[in-house]
């Protein structure tokens, strides 16, 4: 990839829930926590600390540094489970509800993509542990999401590369960003109301004629 910025695999989640999300992530290094973030801080405890485990023929790797040179991907898997048959499968874990068909599944099968990289063989599919219904959900990496993976590990690149900010979303997905603070998303989509409010916050009283303010 040369001198080009590479993407962490936790952006394209980010980037695919909210692309101004991930640029206050990585353009301004902010971050700010809220119940949701910090439940899943405590849920990764035990998948964050590097180690190795076995079971009924399986091996489980925790915290394992992956990475694909061609799209310029890197990251850590959760866990990834080694079979004795030879199948990879990568489990990325959250502390919320999977939504089908939602950003993590960007996350997850990017990490598959890693994974097949560098094992030199096929990743058909990735998992998502969820939290909050406490199983596993099976994602199939099919062609169109692997082309999902790398039209927004391009995007992201693009952003970092152009410095760009991308405007606010200003919508329901707002409630759920912690980063909502920091973004401020409606007062700044709403540009022309925001000003017309701050104008007239600050707009200073009309002097009279002889050149006194107005006490009006």
């Amino acid at each position: 990839m040369g001198d080009l910025p590479q993407v962490p695999l936790s952006a394209l989640e980010h980037f695919a829930y909210c692309p101004r999300q991930a640029a206050l992530i990585l353009l301004e290094a902010t971050w700010s926590d809220d119940a949701a973030t910090v439940r899943g801080t405590l849920a990764h405890q035990r998948v964050d600390t590097p180690g190795s485990q076995s079971r009924a023929g399986t091996r489980t790797l925790h915290a394992l540094p992956v990475w694909h040179d061609g799209l310029g991907l890197f990251g850590i898997c959760d866990a990834v489970e080694l079979h004795r048959d030879g199948v990879v499968l990568p489990i990325e874990h959250k502390s919320g509800r999977y939504r089908p068909g939602g950003p993590a599944d960007l996350q997850a099968a990017a990490q598959a993509i890693c994974l097949a990289e560098m094992f030199q063989r096929p990743v058909p599919h990735a998992a998502i542990y969820s939290g909050s219904d406490k199983r596993r959900h099976t994602i199939p990496v099919t062609d169109d999401l692997r082309q999902r993976v790398t039209d927004v590990t391009t995007a992201i690149r693009t952003m970092l590369t152009r410095q760009h900010m991308p405007p606010p979303a200003a919508d329901k997905r707002c409630r759920r960003c912690s980063l909502a603070t920091d973004c401020m998303p409606h007062a700044l989509a709403n540009t022309h109301r925001y000003r017309k409010a701050l104008a007239a916050l600050y707009d200073a009283p009309d002097p009279d004629p002889d050149g006194n303010p107005s006490d009006d």
